[in-house]
């Protein structure tokens, strides 16, 4: 009688954002495909996200956020408690390899994990190493990073490093088969702008506004897709319709990837997930990050895709309906730039990081 052997386990730990859960999802996609069953340990800002997992375990945990006592004694008491319940897991699910992907989320499941000696793989999706990622640092196996250099890091740990990519989401592998369509001289000009999983306020303030401030004929270029908060959702439509501007808006796009590569320009934020996308897709973009992060993480990620030569960087403090309609006027008469810049977003771009890191996480189990 031939014994069959239990697939092997792999936990992954990601936060409830689609800034982490989709980059875990591709991994976990990648992992299946490998024989490697998967079970997500995340905050319950996850419950309602459908995640490929033969289980989904909530596991407590707390951001810091600044330095009042009394907050951080409560932030160290709950991640505590997580460590606890993520002790009394691993110890019960017994998985060959843990895979963290940043944020405070992830401390408990990659701290219990070390403590029992079980393989662990960080994955940094930005530019710069977040705090949650530095705690955890020096005790994981492996350090997977998004991109081939990262700021700030610490010299110790270069031993660790192994550069993959940031994975993105099957939908994103599909829309990146489509090339870039350069859009023609005086014909349709496709202008996507989202600000992240949620919408940016900032985005609903300047766009309108700048394209308000531009040459009618080339508003009336214009084909407009944006993501709008739903406080911001009527203000937005108003605005296009009264300038007589084609515009789509909502407040979330799941067809986002898609619509990424139908775009001939993107103005977004310039999160991880994002700027991966886009450069998988290859797309140019105007990137506006988010101002105040501790991390500066979005001007590290937007700084990389700028000196690639796809996307222009532009700090929110800078960010005007003057500036931004002076860059969307000086791109839409000048296509074989846009042109250049789409092919340049695409040479930075990691199509296979999925692939890639699941390579390095079954090597690291099975070691």
């Amino acid at each position: 009688m031939t014994e069959t052997r239990a697939a092997p386990l792999a936990l992954l730990a990601a936060g409830g954002t689609g800034g982490h859960l989709f980059p875990a999802e591709a991994l976990a996609i990648a992992l299946k495909k490998r024989g490697v069953a998967v079970e997500l340990a995340t905050d319950a800002r996850a419950a309602h996200f459908e995640f490929p997992a033969r289980a989904v375990h909530l596991i407590p945990s707390a951001t810091v956020r600044g330095k009042d006592p009394i907050a951080l004694a409560r932030t160290t008491a709950m991640l505590a408690l997580g460590t606890g319940k993520a002790w009394s897991l691993i110890g019960r699910i017994r998985p060959a390899v843990v895979v963290g992907f940043g944020g405070y989320p992830t401390v408990p499941p990659l701290f219990a994990a070390s403590l029992q000696r079980v393989p662990t793989v960080l994955h940094e999706q930005n530019g710069v190493m977040g705090r949650a990622n530095r705690l955890l640092a020096p005790r994981v196996t492996r350090i997977a990073t998004g991109f081939p250099t990262l700021q700030r890091l610490d010299p110790a740990l270069q031993s660790k490093i192994v550069f993959t990519g940031n994975p993105v989401r099957p939908q994103v592998v599909a829309a990146a088969a489509t090339p870039y369509a350069t859009p023609d001289a005086g014909g349709s000009l496709k202008l996507l702008v989202f600000g992240g999983s949620q919408g940016a306020h900032v985005m609903a303030e300047i766009v309108p506004a700048a394209i308000g401030r531009l040459d009618q004929n080339l508003r009336a270029r214009l084909s407009v897709v944006q993501q709008a908060r739903a406080e911001d959702f009527d203000g937005v439509r108003a605005a296009y319709a009264g300038m007589g501007v084609a515009a789509e808006c909502a407040p979330f796009f799941s067809d986002l990837p898609a619509r990424m590569g139908a775009a001939h320009l993107i103005v977004s934020r310039s999160g991880a997930s994002t700027v991966a996308e886009l450069s998988a897709i290859g797309r140019p973009g105007i990137l506006v990050p988010l101002p105040h992060a501790l991390d500066q993480d979005q001007l590290a990620n937007a700084g990389v895709l700028q000196a690639a030569g796809g996307a222009i960087r532009i700090e929110q403090r800078d960010f005007t309906a003057e500036r931004l309609a002076i860059e969307i006027a000086a791109l839409a008469v000048d296509p074989q730039r846009l042109a250049r810049m789409a092919a340049a977003a695409k040479s930075a771009g990691t199509v296979d990081a999925a692939d890639r890191l699941a390579d390095l996480v079954v090597q690291i189990a099975r070691a």
